[in-house]
Parts: C-alpha cells; structure tokens; sequence
C-alpha cells in the first residue's frame, strides 16, 4: 500500500473510531458517563480567556497595524489554534490561561522571547498533590524518565506531545468501556506515528509505514482494534493507570504465548479492571480459566448460549423418544 494511501486510510479510520467513542461519551474523574456538553460550564475566567481565544480560537483573525494604519487579517497557524469547545470540555477548564502562560501575553503583539519560555510540565503541577494521589503521576514519571520518549526531551518531547494540555480529557479505564479506551489511547500514539510531519520534529528518520512494520502480526486488523499500542510496546506496571515506559522496538512484544496464554499479560494490562464475571467474550471457559486469554478457549458467549439451547433441544427429543417407547 502506498504511504499517501496508507495515510488516508489511517485517517478515515481514526475519524471514524473517534465519532463512534464521541458518541458514546468519555468518563469523568468518578468513572461516571459525561457527554461533551459546554454549555452548562461557565469558567470563571471566561472574559479574561476571551482575550486569547480572540484570536487563537479563530481560523482567522484581525488586528491593527498602528505603525501603517491599516487593518490586517491573518490565518492563525494551525499549532497554535484552540478551540472554545476543546478547551472547556477539557480538564483544565477551570484555569486561566494565564495561569500556564506568562501574563506578558496579555499585550499584543506578544514580546517575541515569550515564545522562548519554558512550558509546564504535568509533574510541575501534579506532582505530591494528594488529591491526584490515585493517578501515581510520581511514578508515571519516574517510568517516563526510563522510556524511550524521554531520550528526546532535549528535541522538544514533553508530555505535551501526547497530551494536549488544552483539550486533553481523561478516559477513566472500566470494565463497560473497552473500546472506547483501545481508540483513545490508540489515537495518542497515532497522532505521531501515522502523521510524518509531527514525527519528523522529533526524528531525523524516514517515513515509517505502520502496516508494514507489522506484517509478522497475524490478523493484523483485529489486533489493531482489539488491543492498544502499549500492549507491547510498553513494560507492564499494574499499580499505574497506563504504563509509560515506552520500550525499544527491539524489546516490544512478538510472541504469541505472552498475551494468548493462562498468564496473559493482557490481564495486568488492558483487563486489569474485568473480573470474571465481565468477561462477556467466554462463557464457563471464563471462570474455568481464572481470567486468562487462551487461544481458541475464550468463545464467543452467544455460540455458547445457542449450543446449550441446542443441546437441551437434543436432549429433550430424546426424551420424548424414551417415554413413548416405554409406553
């Protein structure tokens, strides 16, 4: 398939994907359902955010050239565009956006070595909050340091290149939404490695062509959306939401057995919060099992339900068959 090609597809996909998982909601902080509903969110800053999304929230935007006295329109790059929805909808839409950027930005033009000036990181905010005890960002970012990303912090990577601090929304991990997490998680990855312009900011290599670097995977599509990027390319850590210890290609996972065997790592993993019970892809093999992911084991419940009914039917004609034949 041809890059361009390949891209396209990729794209639709995601797009796709997103709508369907859009559609059925993300979770908030409780694990509860929550719509992208604005409207019943008011910030408290809004009038003062206003001053930014005037124009940063806008494809196009005006301004006054004093020094000539004209009028002036412009396209707002790309990068450096919000969205009011994006943001509001976010988990940060309780701030200022001044709280993050320095309070120079309130004059405009922008003093040109503002653009110079060191970002937050999600440590710098999080880190020994005990209200935020529960997500271990301490040891998301003790894992982050050991990771592959972090080799290329001195490029620009910053937990900013996985999660946008301006429209970044938590999806909690439940046993009802597993799709919904594959996609979003998925995306997080992909909105690198399937698009080349982001990759090449941070990478001096050539295009990479997803499908091809996994032509050893058999079933390639149904991997692909049946379990996340991190599955194997991550080390395992239970205690933690999403392992961020991104490893090297050459320490990713290949072997069959390590996700399709009694001792599934998918099962510290992308199951960690199903229990038996919802495990809806295995009926009695399920609890036999202990919750493990066996190859041709797990079968699909409603051709286990329609083999009992079978096999009652069975039995009952041949019962049928006995009490007139003893009469």
């Amino acid at each position: 398939m041809k890059l361009p090609v390949f891209r396209l597809v990729l794209t639709a996909g995601l797009i796709a994907l997103s709508f369907s998982a859009a559609a059925a909601g993300f979770r908030n902080q409780n694990g509860e359902k929550e719509t992208q509903d604005t409207t019943s969110f008011t910030s408290p800053f809004y009038e003062d955010n206003e001053r930014c999304f005037e124009c940063h929230g806008q494809e196009r935007y005006e301004y006054k050239n004093d020094n000539l006295g004209t009028q002036v329109k412009a396209l707002m790059c790309e990068n450096r565009r919000i969205g009011r929805d994006d943001f509001y909808s976010s988990n940060h839409k309780y701030f200022s956006c001044t709280d993050c950027h320095s309070s120079d930005y309130v004059t405009f033009p922008h003093p040109g070595q503002l653009r110079m000036e060191q970002m937050y990181t999600c440590i710098d905010c999080h880190g020994g909050d005990e209200k935020f005890a529960k997500f271990s960002f301490e040891e998301i970012e003790t894992e982050y340091q050991k990771s592959t990303h972090f080799s290329l912090e001195k490029d620009g990577f910053t937990c900013w290149k996985c999660h946008n601090p301006h429209s970044y929304k938590i999806s909690i991990r439940n046993t009802e939404n597993l799709k919904e997490t594959i996609v979003f998680d998925n995306t997080i990855c992909l909105s690198c490695h399937s698009d080349f312009r982001r990759f090449q900011l941070l990478s001096d290599l050539e295009e990479i062509n997803i499908l091809e670097k996994h032509d050893w995977l058999p079933n390639q599509a149904s991997h692909f959306g049946s379990v996340r990027c991190i599955e194997c390319h991550t080390m395992q850590n239970d205690t933690i939401l999403v392992a961020h210890l991104i490893r090297p290609k050459e320490e990713s996972v290949k072997q069959c057995n390590e996700c399709h065997s009694k001792n599934s790592l998918l099962m510290a993993t992308l199951y960690k919060f199903q229990s038996r019970e919802q495990r809806r892809d295995g009926f009695v093999n399920g609890i036999i099992l202990n919750e493990s992911y066996v190859i041709g084991a797990n079968r699909n419940r409603y051709l286990n339900i329609l083999s009992l009914v079978v096999f009652g039917i069975v039995i009952l004609i041949i019962g049928i068959h006995i009490f007139f034949r003893t009469k």
